[in-house]
């Protein structure tokens, strides 16, 4: 049985080479650029990530500086914010890490005592006035 999808298997091997890969690896190793739209990328990917965007209290961004993220070098912008909870309540602000890779908003990082260490914070009143 084997012996007959032994073809199968070499054939998809065997694929076009002429064809460009749409895959962008990253090694961390090529210079990343600057994420010029920070600030309108982070605000969308808040608007989602909040349970509810509306009400967010003391919110403040740090320009993106680059930093080691998993081994690699990384823009790393810190957002300080306060949502409302679901019962209505605020509880202490949250410190965040967004991490960019490729000029683009990559995801929130956990790590915020080492990443956002030494950053600079101006007041955000965008993520203050999102709407639902």
């Amino acid at each position: 049985m084997a012996i007959l999808l032994l073809p199968v298997v070499l054939g998809a091997c065997a694929g076009d080479d002429s064809r460009e890969s749409v895959v962008n690896i990253d090694n961390g190793t090529a210079d990343q650029p600057f994420p010029e739209n920070h600030r309108g990328e982070l605000l969308a990917f808040m608007k989602t990530y909040l349970n509810n965007p509306v009400g967010v209290h003391d919110a403040s961004v740090a320009e993106p500086v680059m930093r080691t993220v998993g081994g690699r070098q990384r823009y790393v912008s810190c957002l300080r914010y306060t949502a409302r909870e679901a019962d209505g309540s605020y509880r202490n602000p949250r410190e965040r890490p967004i991490v960019y890779v490729n000029g683009r908003l990559d995801h929130m990082a956990d790590n915020a005592a080492e990443l956002c260490a030494g950053a600079t914070y101006a007041p955000y009143p965008d993520l203050e006035h999102m709407t639902r």
